[in-house]
């Protein structure tokens, strides 16, 4: 297993055995790993986010630590966070985190994920000019959303 995972599955852990509240002392959790304390912070940061359905709150002082919480909503909460989550712009590896997120979280089912991720990936977009992609990618996710809304 990659450290990264081993990272990512600690910290699972942590949230699983405190009701999906985790606080993590990035020193304490790299030295328990012999790694530096930035790449806890790196997967903070690229597995712990919004659009994985996680909030995050980093603290300075006294050691510090980086609080995580694992944000339960209902389906409709969650798309409304998705919906605003999204932005003016989204590229195609965050449009996939999305689409997995609504399948883990039992909101569309395996093939309507699959839908989603080829309307927002690979070649559906190739008529749309390189700088204007995201924005287009993003419309349509949003407008994705709002049809899952109602």
């Amino acid at each position: 297993m990659i450290l990264s995972d081993q990272i990512a599955k600690i910290i699972e852990e942590m949230l699983d055995r405190s009701d999906g509240i985790a606080e993590v002392r990035r020193n304490d959790l790299a030295t328990k790993l012999g790694c530096v304390p930035s790449q806890i912070n790196y997967v903070i940061t690229s597995r712990f986010t919004p659009e994985r359905g996680y909030l995050t709150e980093s603290r300075r002082g006294g050691g510090g630590f980086i609080k995580i919480v694992r944000v339960r909503m209902t389906a409709n909460e969650y798309l409304m966070h998705f919906f605003h989550a999204v932005g003016e712009e989204l590229d195609a590896t965050d449009a996939k985190a999305f689409a997995r997120n609504l399948l883990d979280h039992g909101i569309v089912t395996p093939r309507e994920h699959a839908l989603i991720v080829s309307a927002l990936t690979g070649g559906s977009l190739d008529r749309v000019e390189q700088n204007k992609r995201d924005a287009v990618r993003a419309d349509i996710m949003r407008h994705i959303l709002m049809t899952l809304m109602s």
